[in-house]
């Protein structure tokens, strides 16, 4: 968690007058107490009106706040349907961020628009979700973002196997189903893998961005097929 994404929490958890111990914020957050220490005494050298002690505990004066987002109904029913979709159909990590998202929203709406949150009914059911899949998305997603090479034990719709190792480039999901978009050094094209569909997955060897074996260029792909779908196992 970057620091100040973990100085936006400890200000949400002390809110309204609740006394809060520093052991505490620092099981949750997953730092040490020394850290919660450190951060709660710049946060108050900055104004944010904190009192309390090392041993009894923080607690922030009623009142404070931080400035009101403003979003229009459609803005709200997006982003509150939308952190429902993932927490219901995305991996661990993105369901936790998820959760995180609509408690943040929630916290700093105003109070007419904190309804409307509140009374958003689009509502997502991820019983076909299991831990492995999750887990899944987030190893891949995080595959993505450091460019790391996937080693894959696939079998595709026959059921035949093969092993793959791909270049992840993205992840697409087309409700209930997830795919991951890659540059198969295979057979060196685009392909598209479905995620309840590999066996076995490890990382490899980071790569370096080619042109030609980006995203951009699968797009490129795609509409020179006419709006195609890449091949598809």
């Amino acid at each position: 968690m970057r620091r100040a994404d973990r100085l936006f929490q400890i200000v949400q958890r002390l809110r309204g007058g609740r006394l809060t111990t520093a052991a505490r914020l620092a099981e949750e957050l997953e730092v040490s107490e020394r850290t919660i220490y450190r951060d709660i005494a710049d946060l108050q050298s900055t104004g944010v009106p904190i009192d309390g002690e090392a041993g009894v505990g923080y607690v922030m004066e009623e009142g404070y706040d931080l400035p009101p987002l403003m979003f229009t109904r459609n803005e709200i029913v997006a982003l509150v349907a939308g952190a429902r979709l993932i927490k219901a159909w995305g991996g661990a990590s993105m369901a936790r961020g998820a959760e995180e998202a609509l408690i943040k929203i929630e916290t700093v709406l105003p109070e007419a628009e904190r309804a409307r949150a509140r009374a958003v009914s689009v509502h997502a059911l991820g019983w076909e979700m299991t831990d492995d899949l999750r887990a899944r998305i987030d190893e891949i997603e995080a595959a993505v973002e450091a460019r790391q090479r996937l080693s894959l034990v696939y079998r595709d719709e026959a059921r035949a196997g093969s092993t793959r190792v791909v270049r992840p480039l993205g992840l697409w999901f087309w409700g209930k189903v997830w795919t991951l978009v890659a540059w198969c050094e295979l057979r060196k094209d685009f392909r598209m893998f479905r995620l309840d569909r590999m066996e076995e997955i490890a990382p490899g060897l980071r790569f370096r961005p080619e042109p030609d074996k980006s995203l951009s260029a699968f797009y490129r792909q795609m509409e020179l097929r006419g709006g195609g779908r890449a091949e598809r196992h």
